[in-house]
Protein backbone atom coordinates (compact mmCIF):
# COMPACT_ATOMS: atom_id res chain seq x y z
CA UNK A 1 0.00 0.00 0.00
CA UNK A 2 1.24 3.65 -0.99
CA UNK A 3 0.11 4.90 2.64
CA UNK A 4 2.26 2.51 4.31
CA UNK A 5 5.35 3.31 2.17
CA UNK A 6 5.04 7.09 2.75
CA UNK A 7 4.89 5.73 6.78
CA UNK A 8 7.48 3.42 6.46
CA UNK A 9 9.82 6.34 4.89
CA UNK A 10 9.56 8.68 7.76
CA UNK A 11 11.87 9.10 9.55
CA UNK A 12 11.50 8.10 13.64
CA UNK A 13 11.05 12.14 14.67
CA UNK A 14 8.60 12.44 12.30
CA UNK A 15 6.38 9.81 14.26
CA UNK A 16 3.40 11.98 15.32
CA UNK A 17 3.30 11.92 10.98
CA UNK A 18 3.77 8.05 10.97
CA UNK A 19 0.40 7.93 13.90
CA UNK A 20 -1.43 10.57 11.76
CA UNK A 21 -1.18 9.17 8.53
CA UNK A 22 -2.03 5.43 10.01
CA UNK A 23 -5.66 7.05 10.50
CA UNK A 24 -6.34 8.95 7.51
CA UNK A 25 -8.37 6.61 6.08
CA UNK A 26 -10.59 5.74 9.09
CA UNK A 27 -12.98 9.08 8.99
CA UNK A 28 -16.58 7.85 8.44
CA UNK A 29 -18.18 11.01 8.25
CA UNK A 30 -16.73 11.48 4.31
CA UNK A 31 -17.60 9.38 1.25
CA UNK A 32 -15.11 7.87 -0.43
CA UNK A 33 -14.72 10.03 -3.13
CA UNK A 34 -14.40 13.21 -0.75
CA UNK A 35 -11.54 11.35 1.64
CA UNK A 36 -9.90 10.05 -1.42
CA UNK A 37 -9.68 12.99 -3.12
CA UNK A 38 -8.94 15.21 -0.52
CA UNK A 39 -6.20 13.23 0.04
CA UNK A 40 -4.71 13.41 -3.34
CA UNK A 41 -5.68 16.78 -3.81
CA UNK A 42 -3.56 18.04 -0.78
CA UNK A 43 -0.82 15.69 -1.42
CA UNK A 44 -0.55 17.18 -4.95
CA UNK A 45 -0.53 20.47 -3.24
CA UNK A 46 2.50 19.85 -0.91
CA UNK A 47 4.64 19.11 -3.73
CA UNK A 48 6.88 17.01 -2.69
CA UNK A 49 7.51 14.08 -5.69
CA UNK A 50 7.60 11.01 -3.47
CA UNK A 51 4.36 11.76 -1.75
CA UNK A 52 2.33 12.45 -4.71
CA UNK A 53 3.45 9.60 -6.08
CA UNK A 54 2.60 7.31 -3.72
CA UNK A 55 -1.04 9.05 -2.94
CA UNK A 56 -2.21 9.21 -6.55
CA UNK A 57 -1.00 5.43 -6.56
CA UNK A 58 -3.47 4.32 -4.42
CA UNK A 59 -5.67 7.10 -4.93
CA UNK A 60 -6.44 5.71 -8.61
CA UNK A 61 -7.36 2.25 -6.45
CA UNK A 62 -10.50 4.41 -4.58
CA UNK A 63 -11.44 7.13 -7.15
CA UNK A 64 -13.08 6.92 -10.69
CA UNK A 65 -11.48 9.07 -12.96
CA UNK A 66 -13.22 11.48 -13.41
CA UNK A 67 -12.51 11.96 -9.26
CA UNK A 68 -8.90 11.53 -9.69
CA UNK A 69 -8.79 14.51 -12.38
CA UNK A 70 -10.91 16.72 -10.22
CA UNK A 71 -8.60 16.30 -7.35
CA UNK A 72 -5.55 16.89 -9.43
CA UNK A 73 -7.52 19.52 -10.59
CA UNK A 74 -8.78 21.30 -7.51
CA UNK A 75 -4.58 20.98 -6.74
CA UNK A 76 -4.10 22.65 -9.86
CA UNK A 77 -6.69 25.73 -10.10
CA UNK A 78 -5.76 26.19 -6.30
CA UNK A 79 -2.32 26.68 -6.71
CA UNK A 80 -3.07 29.14 -9.19
CA UNK A 81 -6.48 31.01 -6.91
CA UNK A 82 -4.49 31.07 -3.68
CA UNK A 83 -1.32 32.78 -5.16
CA UNK A 84 -3.70 35.45 -6.18
CA UNK A 85 -6.32 36.00 -3.89
CA UNK A 86 -3.31 35.64 -0.63
CA UNK A 87 -1.39 38.14 -2.32
CA UNK A 88 -4.72 40.34 -2.25
CA UNK A 89 -5.60 40.06 0.55
CA UNK A 90 -1.72 40.87 1.74
CA UNK A 91 -2.75 44.20 0.08
CA UNK A 92 -5.77 45.00 1.92
CA UNK A 93 -8.40 45.05 -1.10
CA UNK A 94 -6.37 47.49 -2.76
CA UNK A 95 -6.83 45.00 -5.98
CA UNK A 96 -10.28 43.75 -5.51
CA UNK A 97 -12.07 45.88 -7.69
CA UNK A 98 -9.70 44.05 -10.95
CA UNK A 99 -10.57 41.18 -12.65
CA UNK A 100 -8.34 38.44 -12.55
CA UNK A 101 -8.49 37.27 -16.14
CA UNK A 102 -7.55 33.60 -15.17
CA UNK A 103 -9.09 30.95 -16.81
CA UNK A 104 -11.20 28.82 -13.92
CA UNK A 105 -13.67 26.80 -15.94
CA UNK A 106 -12.55 23.76 -14.19
CA UNK A 107 -13.98 25.47 -11.13
CA UNK A 108 -17.55 26.18 -13.20
CA UNK A 109 -17.81 22.79 -14.48
CA UNK A 110 -16.51 21.11 -10.82
CA UNK A 111 -14.16 19.06 -12.75
CA UNK A 112 -17.10 16.57 -13.47
CA UNK A 113 -18.21 15.68 -10.33
CA UNK A 114 -20.58 16.94 -7.98
CA UNK A 115 -19.87 21.04 -6.92
CA UNK A 116 -19.63 19.60 -3.01
CA UNK A 117 -17.03 17.40 -3.85
CA UNK A 118 -14.82 19.99 -5.68
CA UNK A 119 -15.08 22.63 -3.35
CA UNK A 120 -14.11 20.25 -0.49
CA UNK A 121 -10.98 19.54 -2.58
CA UNK A 122 -10.45 22.79 -2.74
CA UNK A 123 -10.68 23.49 0.44
CA UNK A 124 -8.00 21.03 1.71
CA UNK A 125 -5.54 22.67 -1.08
CA UNK A 126 -6.58 25.83 -0.09
CA UNK A 127 -5.85 24.65 3.68
CA UNK A 128 -2.01 23.66 2.37
CA UNK A 129 -1.61 26.23 0.70
CA UNK A 130 -2.33 28.85 3.38
CA UNK A 131 -4.61 31.10 1.73
CA UNK A 132 -6.99 32.37 4.35
CA UNK A 133 -9.21 33.97 1.52
CA UNK A 134 -9.65 31.02 -0.22
CA UNK A 135 -10.55 28.67 2.92
CA UNK A 136 -12.91 30.87 3.81
CA UNK A 137 -14.61 30.96 0.34
CA UNK A 138 -14.59 26.83 0.02
CA UNK A 139 -15.85 26.21 3.60
CA UNK A 140 -18.44 28.65 3.14
CA UNK A 141 -19.60 26.69 -0.11
CA UNK A 142 -19.47 23.21 1.15
CA UNK A 143 -21.20 24.63 4.65
CA UNK A 144 -24.41 25.46 2.06
CA UNK A 145 -23.67 22.67 0.10
CA UNK A 146 -25.11 20.09 3.50
CA UNK A 147 -21.91 19.43 4.93
CA UNK A 148 -20.95 19.63 8.40
CA UNK A 149 -18.12 21.48 10.16
CA UNK A 150 -17.14 17.81 11.38
CA UNK A 151 -16.84 17.05 7.50
CA UNK A 152 -15.24 20.34 7.23
CA UNK A 153 -12.64 19.49 9.68
CA UNK A 154 -12.16 16.68 8.06
CA UNK A 155 -10.57 18.53 5.34
CA UNK A 156 -8.16 20.40 7.45
CA UNK A 157 -7.49 17.41 9.13
CA UNK A 158 -6.45 15.82 5.83
CA UNK A 159 -4.29 18.81 4.59
CA UNK A 160 -2.24 19.42 7.80
CA UNK A 161 -2.08 15.53 7.97
CA UNK A 162 -0.44 15.68 4.47
CA UNK A 163 1.43 18.68 4.90
CA UNK A 164 3.01 17.60 7.76
CA UNK A 165 4.03 13.89 6.24
CA UNK A 166 5.14 15.81 3.39
CA UNK A 167 8.01 17.99 5.50
CA UNK A 168 8.80 14.56 6.72
CA UNK A 169 9.44 12.86 4.30
CA UNK A 170 11.49 15.95 2.21
CA UNK A 171 13.36 16.15 5.63
CA UNK A 172 13.72 12.60 5.44
CA UNK A 173 15.33 12.62 2.04
CA UNK A 174 17.34 15.44 2.07
CA UNK A 175 19.58 14.43 5.07
CA UNK A 176 18.98 10.93 3.95
CA UNK A 177 16.92 10.18 6.85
Amino acid sequence: MSIENLRSALPSYAKDMNLNLSSLTRVNSLSEQQLWGAILASAAATKVDSVVVEIAEEAKQHLSDEAYNAALGAATIMGMNNVLYRTRGFLDGAYDDQRANLRMQIIGKSGGIEKVDFEFFSLAVSAVNGCSHCVAAHEHTVREEGLSKEQVNEAIRIASTLAGVAQGIQLAEALGK
